[in-house]
Order: C-alpha cells, then sequence, then structure tokens
C-alpha cells in the first residue's frame, strides 16, 4: 500500500511513517514547508503527484492556548487544511482529540459522545473532523488523548526535565484522562488504514490518571529523587479551560484498544 503521511516531521507524523514501513507500506513523508495543506490546489496536486492509496493526517496546530488568541489560523490548520486533505485524497485517517468534548462527563467519553468543545483548539479541531467526514463515509477519525513522545514538547518530558532541575514540582490533579504514548498509538493507526476504517475511532491507552499521577509514574519509572506536589487547576490558570475529565474508550466492536498508560510511560522512557 502506497500511503503519505502529512505532517510527518511531528511528534507522532515520524512514529507513523517509522510504523507503515516497518509493515512493508511503501511511504511519502510531508511536512511544511514542502507542502502547504491550507493550500486547497497544491493539496489536489501534490496527491494526484503521489497517487497514495491512503493518507494519515498528523498536521495540526497543536498550540492550544495560542489557539485562544488566533482562532482563524487554528481554524485554517485544523478545519480548513483537513478538509483539503479529504477531498483530495480517497482514504484519510485524521488525528482529532479530547479537547472535542468539554470534560463534564464522569464516565468515559466514547465515539458516540456528543462533542461540546469550551476553546477555541477543540472548536477548530471538531470543526476538521466534520469537514473530512463530510468529504466521505469512507474516511476516519482518530480522537486520541494527552499524546506524548519522542520528537516534540510534551508533559511527560517536560516533568523529566524539571525532575532533573528541581527538587520539587507542583502539578494540577483535578483534571483527569488518558495519556497515550505515540509508539502505541502509531501502530495502532496502522492497523487502521489497513483495514480502511470508517467513522470515529477513540484511540487513547487504557485506564485514566490525573496530570498529577502521570507526573508521579514519569517520575517513578526515570528513578528520579523529585517530589511531586499535587495542586488544584485554580493554582495553575491557563488562557484555555482543560476538560476537568476526558477519558477515552471505545464501544466499536472493530474498535482501537491500546495497553495501559503506564505501559505507554515505560515504553517512552526506556531505550
Amino acid at each position: 500500500m502506497r500511503v503519505l503521511v502529512t505532517g510527518a516531521h511531528g511528534m507522532l507524523g515520524h512514529r507513523v511513517v517509522d510504523a507503515l514501513r516497518s509493515r512493508g507500506h511503501e511511504v511519502r513523508g510531508t511536512d511544511l514547508p514542502e507542502l502547504d495543506l491550507t493550500d486547497a490546489d497544491a493539496v489536489s496536486r501534490f496527491v494526484s503527484d503521489v497517487e497514495p492509496d491512503a493518507v494519515v493526517n498528523c498536521a495540526a496546530y497543536t498550540a492550544v492556548d495560542k489557539a485562544e488568541e488566533d482562532e482563524e489560523l487554528a481554524f485554517r490548520i485544523n478545519a480548513d487544511a483537513a478538509g483539503n486533505v479529504a477531498r483530495a485524497a480517497p482514504y484519510v485517517v485524521h488525528l482529532s482529540t479530547d479537547y472535542v468534548f468539554d470534560g463534564s462527563a464522569s464516565e468515559a467519553y466514547t465515539e458516540s459522545s456528543a462533542p461540546a468543545p469550551t476553546g477555541a483548539y477543540g472548536r477548530t479541531k471538531l470543526a476538521g473532523e466534520e469537514q473530512v467526514l463530510g468529504a466521505s463515509s469512507s474516511h476516519a477519525v482518530v480522537r486520541t488523548a494527552w499524546l506524548y513522545g519522542e520528537g516534540g514538547p510534551n508533559f511527560v518530558d517536560t516533568m523529566l526535565r524539571l525532575g532533573r532541575e528541581r527538587a520539587e514540582v507542583r502539578v494540577v490533579f483535578d483534571q483527569v484522562g488518558s495519556p497515550t504514548w505515540t509508539g502505541h498509538l502509531s501502530t495502532a493507526l496502522v492497523d487502521v488504514v489497513q483495514r480502511k476504517g470508517a467513522g470515529i475511532f477513540h484511540a487513547a491507552n487504557s485506564g485514566r490518571c490525573s496530570w498529577f499521577e502521570l507526573a508521579v509514574e514519569a517520575m517513578r519509572v526515570a528513578d528520579l529523587d523529585c517530589r511531586v506536589v499535587a495542586i488544584p487547576s485554580s493554582e495553575y490558570p491557563t488562557p484555555t479551560k482543560r476538560p476537568a475529565f476526558s477519558v477515552l474508550e471505545t464501544e466499536r466492536d472493530d474498535g482501537v484498544h491500546l495497553p495501559p498508560w503506564q505501559d505507554g510511560v515505560k515504553g517512552h522512557l526506556t531505550p
């Protein structure tokens, strides 16, 4: 299978490229400045030249707080660009996020849960989902959460850096979600591509924890002597209101099932 990966230089994209190649697929990766996904004509020409059987769209505007200041740019990248890819390609697997939910639930969000984003980032990602699925019922949207991995800024690596520099870090305890390692997610995305899964999928490491618990586990696995102090979100205000509860699970018979989140932390930190 010939697969095009957009956002191929990113934290997830480069892992998807590797995972596809390890399965024997022909892979073409692209990213800025080679291809501007907000240029519909350029996307159409590029896809026509590559002639992929499938596209995995990992490109995104992920600066959650900055999106509040420039929702128009975030919309162009997260929504319009995704739509350009979806309209140009025969089959697309598009990445989305837990931020499409408002975080008010007490049980895990599944694929049929009603989205209700509260911030600009979530609104633009939901619009991207709608454009992708509106372009073809054969396309797939894969929502994930709390992503971390090699090759990009992320919470786990930030905690480890602070743990080496400080005796103590303060981390919120009242936001709960599904930490997801790119090493696990990338192989799951290849599975979706290979079976041409369609519609909405939830793909996150199983289980749930708070940011505080994730930091504690990261320090433990890395054997760092740093005290992690639990604080409420009110002591760490951000421009964007983060979902208080954004655990993702699947209800699909053909759904994505990833290992426990603790295995992801171990996989990320084990050479």
